[in-house]
């Protein structure tokens, strides 16, 4: 099966379905067995007001599709088959997600990191009584629609939460296809279904789980999924490395490094494709079947 292209998708949605990329203040933690429900800023007129200072080609038309407080804080996003957005939403920048950089005293124990296990064991030393601060916010995947066809979207919800462990984040991939939702969000590659038609995941499943041995650079995530030409499911992984166990039994380990992976969409068959990389982004093939990438280069010059 062929998948369509970014430009074939731009024609189907019209270019007024373009996303703009609206962030918002952090959200603060719930409590109990509260839902979470982090505080959204707006409405505002911010997006409106940035669009007219885009400079476009002649002919080139953008209009605003959706802003706070239908998403917020958006990371990355993906349409299905039935011109829905699926947005993956983080609350956990600098609330549970870090920087190594901002903790050099953590430095040797991060090198010496292997598994995600020895990353949250670090989190504890370190962190003390402090800890429980890293599970309070989640990121999350919102649904969101245009339901009345005008080209704006007009309504939202949560498709899935609860990804607020000490390990978790920050997400950074999603892709849907045929009722399936694939969402990475360090340390898992997630199967998120919705089997009962109500906008929210019913199935969340874990394929994968190791990814994020150390704390490294803010960024250096997993992200970029996307179906090769020979049907599998492709992603990357900055520099926090991986330790992924998998459900035959193998090791698939690139500690150090940032690689491309791929594996059978139900997660089997895992496999590093390349290695080697700084913090590959996003995937693209051509129409011969090679994949490109964007290796991301810091953002400090060091």
């Amino acid at each position: 099966m062929r998948l369509p292209t970014f430009r074939e998708i731009v024609s189907r949605l019209s270019i007024s379905s373009l996303f703009f990329l609206c962030f918002c203040r952090l959200g603060v933690s719930s409590e109990g067995d509260k839902p979470y429900a982090p505080k959204v800023e707006g409405p505002s007129d911010e997006g409106k007001l940035a669009v007219k200072k885009f400079q476009v080609p002649a002919g080139l038309t953008i209009e605003l599709f959706a802003a706070e407080p239908l998403f917020a804080n958006p990371v990355a996003f993906c349409v299905d088959e039935k011109n829905r957005f699926y947005v993956a939403e983080t609350f956990r920048l600098h609330a549970g997600v870090t920087d190594i950089r901002g903790h050099m005293n953590w430095l040797d124990d991060d090198l010496a990191s292997r598994t995600v296990a020895d990353r949250v064991k670090m989190y504890r030393k370190f962190l003390g009584k402090d800890f429980p601060t890293y599970e309070a916010e989640h990121d999350r995947v919102r649904l969101v629609e245009d339901r009345d066809g005008d080209g704006k979207a007009d309504h939202s919800s949560v498709f899935a939460d609860g990804f607020n462990h000490a390990a978790d984040g920050i997400g950074a991939g999603v892709l849907a296809r045929n009722g399936t939702v694939w969402f990475t969000c360090i340390p898992d590659l997630w199967m998120l279904k919705d089997t009962n038609g109500d906008g929210k995941a019913d199935v969340k499943q874990s394929l994968q789980h190791g990814y994020g041995v150390h704390v490294g650079f803010l960024g250096h995530d997993l992200h970029g999924l996307k179906f090769g030409p020979d049907g599998k499911l492709y992603f990357s992984v900055g520099d926090r490395g991986l330790n992924v166990k998998t459900k035959d039994g193998r090791h698939v380990l690139n500690p150090d490094t940032g690689a491309v992976l791929r594996c059978e969409a139900d997660g089997s068959e895992l496999e590093v494709f390349a290695n080697g990389l700084r913090n590959p982004q996003e995937l693209a093939f051509n129409e011969t079947g090679d994949l490109f990438t964007c290796d991301n280069n810091s953002d400090g010059g060091d």
